[in-house]
């Protein structure tokens, strides 16, 4: 396990923008018997999808989202000292998305830049690395920017995945500055890299035969270069490891579930979180929701939650906690003292 506490730094800002193309699960028709459709959406919670258009990258959406919290916070683009790309859909292989990223948003060539690349727990791990480089000195702010584009590297005949994936970026403003203690514990395991997995890459070099779809298990079909999902070992390892994580984080930072205003999950499915509720015992009106609208957006489902359910209600004072989890294995928590956070409202890209 690994326990990290910072002091003096927080959340300033937040904001997220997701493509204006909607996607309906309802009409999933000819990839789901018609009469399953209604249970499918019921359990995963999952009634429609953002779907960004073919020229559309994840670097996009993360593009608009930062320009956004810029522009509603009057930040300075040459006041940013690190600049983080959190995302599995990054642009190219070579170079980091980051690099571009810092010259699209005009921001200093003394900006640090690099890329991080982790599954749907990835806004926690990367949301500590920017608060550890906030708490150095000579460092004052730090924009994480973490967009995902799952519907490029999903099959549309992939009855697992296809329902489940959404599109969205999201920004982060991360700065020194009058806030209390924040304490992330984060966790891997990596035994469980099957689980959730694209084939092709460099241990498995990319070949014609990698492009060419073929039908899978249950009837699901994709190529080598699509991810592949095991529901059940998801599900197995999620609710065994989620609920302790949260537990086992509130008691090192000596706080109860009652002193927690919002627990925010990644939003992997309805289900499964009104499982996480029951388990931990919080009141779901402490638990926002947005799958509904947007599905599961991997990484950029925490702040993208934020954004849509918590604007305008983090002004003051805020006790958060936050939870991913996904492929690697890899989960954590994170409870963090928010002041005064600025969160723009969602908007279409």
């Amino acid at each position: 396990m690994a326990k990290i506490t910072f002091q003096g730094v927080g959340i300033k800002a937040l904001s997220a923008c997701v493509p204006s193309d909607i996607v309906s699960n309802k009409d999933l028709g000819y990839l789901i018997p018609e009469e399953e459709i209604s249970k499918v959406i019921d359990n995963i919670g999952i009634v429609e999808r953002r779907i960004a258009p073919d020229d559309v990258t994840a670097s996009d959406l993360c593009y608009s989202a930062a320009q956004r919290l810029m522009q509603d916070n009057g930040i300075a683009p040459d006041s940013i000292d690190v600049l983080i790309f959190m995302s599995q859909t990054g642009d190219y292989r070579i170079p980091a998305t980051s690099c571009i990223m810092q010259h699209r948003l005009g921001l200093p060539k003394s900006t640090m830049c690099f890329d991080i690349s982790l599954g749907c727990s990835g806004y926690l791990f990367a949301l500590s690395t920017a608060f550890a480089y906030a708490s150095m000195e000579g460092i004052n702010r730090v924009l994480l920017l973490d967009g995902e584009t799952f519907s490029k590297i999903v099959n549309r005949r992939d009855k697992v995945d296809w329902p489940l994936y959404g599109d969205a970026g999201t920004a982060t403003l991360i700065e020194k500055g009058d806030y209390g203690s924040s304490t992330f514990i984060l966790n891997t395991d990596g035994c469980g890299e099957d689980a959730i997995k694209i084939h092709a890459g460099m241990r498995n070099p990319v070949t014609a035969d990698s492009c060419v779809e073929r039908e899978q298990e249950d009837g699901n079909v994709r190529n080598d270069l699509e991810v592949f999902m095991d529901g059940m070992d998801v599900f197995n390892f999620a609710i065994s490891k989620v609920p302790k994580c949260v537990k086992q984080l509130l008691s090192e930072t000596d706080h109860t579930i009652d002193d927690v205003d919002y627990l925010v999950f990644h939003q992997a499915n309805r289900f499964m979180m009104d499982f996480f509720v029951k388990k931990l015992k919080i009141a779901p009106d402490r638990v926002p929701y947005c799958i509904g609208k947007y599905g599961n957006t991997s990484s950029t489902s925490i702040p993208l939650t934020v954004a849509s359910e918590l604007n305008g209600r983090l002004d003051g004072d805020h006790t958060v906690v936050m939870s991913g989890f996904g492929a690697g294995l890899s989960w954590g928590a994170a409870l963090l003292q928010m002041r005064d956070c600025k969160v723009s409202p969602v908007f279409d890209y």
